[in-house]
């Protein structure tokens, strides 16, 4: 027999003190078994009409070697003493890719993080801020937790805009893509601009559900973009440490930018992103425009100063 339709959570998860462990990982499995057919797991469709998407928790259960009682358990985010081999059971039976699968553990299998003080803003180390500085003609930046922007050098400036112009809670990628009417006209496919962010802001829940200012962000996002609430809604996840970017700048049209994400071995989850052009190309020569205008390419372009925090 079929079992019940389940209505989601949504971001109703969500509390002032962090995410809902429980809900998540209720959530999260109950969305990928939804995507699964019969047929994509080499199990026989009779043609039956079915009252939910996707695989039943009893066809699940069979592909992960384990009964549906136990499944049905950890669907309703009792994730207490799973192991780790049925985790990679249930992993494998979903077709979950290596950062669905590390989702899964960290909602699954929580560590246990020493208490941070909440309000402490990331620093970024000096030689860091150096570096970036160092780096002429290609755009780089530091971003932290939640999609923080931590620090930036001038290419970066001249190619999104000065975020130093802006208070340091609205230096975030997540509130410039969703609330902030001119990244939508920047990116060419805001689209995956936007549905890499929300995949982002999963894993970082993923490993900090019980990060206030996370839970406060997501909230936020939630009430005023209904885009963001459909997209988080989907519970998917995705690392994209390196593409391409297609810009639509102001002053010099489209760009073609690869970009490259360097997470930072230092303990701090920051990362080191940097955009290229091919040598050669018309976004190389664009680049090379941009850099030659300094801080009036900036000002023109996105109507604020230059300097890094």
């Amino acid at each position: 027999m079929d079992e019940k339709p389940e209505s989601p959570t949504g971001p109703a998860a969500e509390t002032a003190a962090g995410l809902d462990r429980r809900a998540e990982l209720s959530e999260f499995l109950r969305t990928r078994r939804a995507r699964l057919k019969p047929e994509d797991v080499g199990l026989p469709d009779f043609g039956r009409h079915r009252r939910v998407p996707g695989l039943r928790r009893e066809e699940l259960a069979q592909l992960a070697g384990v009964s549906v009682a136990y499944y049905t358990r950890l669907e309703q985010g009792n994730g207490r003493n799973v192991s780790a081999e049925v985790l990679d059971a249930i992993a494998r039976a979903l077709r979950l890719t290596d950062a669905e699968h590390a989702h899964l553990t960290h909602l699954a299998k929580p560590k246990q993080h020493k208490k941070k003080p909440a309000a402490r803003t990331e620093q970024v180390r000096p030689v860091l801020r150096q570096l970036l500085d160092s780096i002429e003609g290609v755009p780089a930046y530091i971003s932290g937790r939640r999609a923080d922007i931590l620090a930036w050098n001038r290419m970066a400036a001249a190619v999104f805009g000065d975020w130093s112009e802006l208070p340091v809670q609205e230096r975030n990628w997540a509130r410039l893509v969703f609330l902030k009417p001119e990244y939508r006209d920047l990116f060419v496919e805001w689209d995956q601009k936007a549905s890499d962010m929300v995949s982002y802001l999963r894993m970082d829940a993923g490993c900090h559900p019980d990060d206030p200012r996370l839970s406060a962000l997501v909230g936020e996002l939630s009430v005023k973009s209904e885009e963001f609430r459909r997209l988080w809604a989907t519970h998917d996840v995705k690392e994209k440490s390196f593409g391409v970017k297609h810009i639509r700048h102001p002053l010099v049209g489209e760009l073609t930018l690869n970009f490259e994400s360097f997470r930072l071995s230092d303990g701090t989850e920051q990362s080191l992103i940097t955009y290229h052009a091919e040598p050669g190309s018309p976004s190389a020569e664009a680049l090379r425009l941009l850099a030659s205008w300094g801080a009036d390419a900036t000002k023109a372009g996105s109507g604020t100063g230059t300097s890094a925090p």
